[in-house]
């Protein structure tokens, strides 16, 4: 049996960092595998040698799993790259290597977790788990009548239509969002399809973890009953997933009148002529034996009898009036006697 996993399961499986970072550190060349550079579907077995930008990667630097409930200020960006000015981990400061669950953009701010727990995130980020996520919006302008139903009905965009989501109006330029997907910059799209850009965007809850009053900057750890609450809502996170796949559903032919003329069924053809062919009535019975033989009979004497001809009436000539024809001779006979 194949005891060998997922490098990129491997290297997050280690606490180094997430799976999605791992493709990312793979792709850059970044990671091998016995001496080799990796390549993404690169698979690690017992006795493998895995090194990052120089470093061993074992499961023996596996610590303790961590997970930060954190109050991301706008102007941070959601990255583990150092590199990159004003990023999350540099501005959290932490003493161990951890990595950010999802992002929240950089002009956005509110509740994101971070772990060491390479395992959990891609289960968290799944959208088939319908895990929520909870926003407060502030827009520039009043919310016209009819927004939360648009909003929440789903709203095309990258190159699809959102899920159904729950909004409330909660101000005359605020309102409420309840989402189970992540979609790039996903309710800044939304808005803006329907005319209206964001003033402020604030994640107050994932799931049943709330922001509450942790000031902008700061961090906490989650729970016992939170960590728990976590990990009850992903350990069946693959057939939960898999259980919510929307399937393609055809939809069905329409189902015309009962005398809609295309399939309403004729008994005889258009043709005038007498030796056209009966069409076949739903339901009607068949004639066989003896009845058929003279019913068949009856039909060629029928087509071979001439076809009479309706008599059609000829006008009738309208009657002279005699009062006209007798003054036009008069006046015919006066013309005469004046030559």
């Amino acid at each position: 049996m194949d005891q060998s996993t997922s490098l990129n399961k491997f290297i997050s499986d280690t606490g180094y960092c997430s799976r999605r970072e791992a493709d990312e550190l793979i792709k850059a060349g970044r990671v091998l595998l016995n001496n080799k550079t990796a390549q993404l579907g690169n698979r690690y077995s017992k006795g493998d040698q895995v090194e990052v930008d120089g470093s061993l990667v074992t499961m023996d630097q596996k610590e303790k799993p961590l997970y930060i409930a954190f109050n991301k200020p706008i102007g941070i960006t959601t990255t583990t790259e150092e590199g990159v000015k004003a990023n999350m981990i540099s501005f959290i400061n932490f003493p161990k290597r951890i990595f950010p669950i999802g992002r929240l953009d950089k002009d956005s701010e509110g509740l994101i977790f971070l772990t060491n727990d390479g395992d959990i995130v891609n289960k968290l980020l799944r959208a088939g788990n319908e895990h929520e996520k909870e926003y407060v919006v502030r827009v520039n302008k009043p919310i016209a009548p009819g927004f939360a139903e648009q909003m929440s009905a789903g709203i095309p965009m990258l190159g699809t239509v959102t899920l159904p989501c729950k909004v409330h109006v909660t101000g005359r330029q605020t309102f409420n969002i309840v989402l189970t997907q992540g979609l790039n910059r996903q309710i800044r799209r939304m808005c803006e399809y329907l005319g209206y850009s964001i003033i402020s965007l604030q994640r107050i809850r994932i799931m049943k973890v709330k922001l509450d009053k942790l000031p902008s900057g700061k961090w906490r750890y989650l729970s016992d009953a939170e960590v728990h609450q976590l990990k009850e809502s992903v350990k069946d996170s693959s057939a939960a997933a898999r259980k919510n796949k929307k399937a393609v559903v055809k939809p069905e032919p329409a189902i015309k009148h009962k005398y809609d003329p295309e399939t309403k069924p004729k008994r005889y053809s258009n043709s005038n002529s007498r030796s056209s062919a009966r069409q076949p009535v739903k339901g009607e019975r068949k004639l066989t034996g003896k009845k058929a033989e003279k019913s068949l009979a009856y039909k060629k004497a029928a087509a071979a009898a001439p076809i009479k001809k309706s008599r059609t009436a000829r006008p009738k000539k309208a009657a002279a009036d005699p009062k006209v024809v007798g003054k036009y001779k008069a006046f015919k006979q006066k013309g005469r006697q004046r030559s």
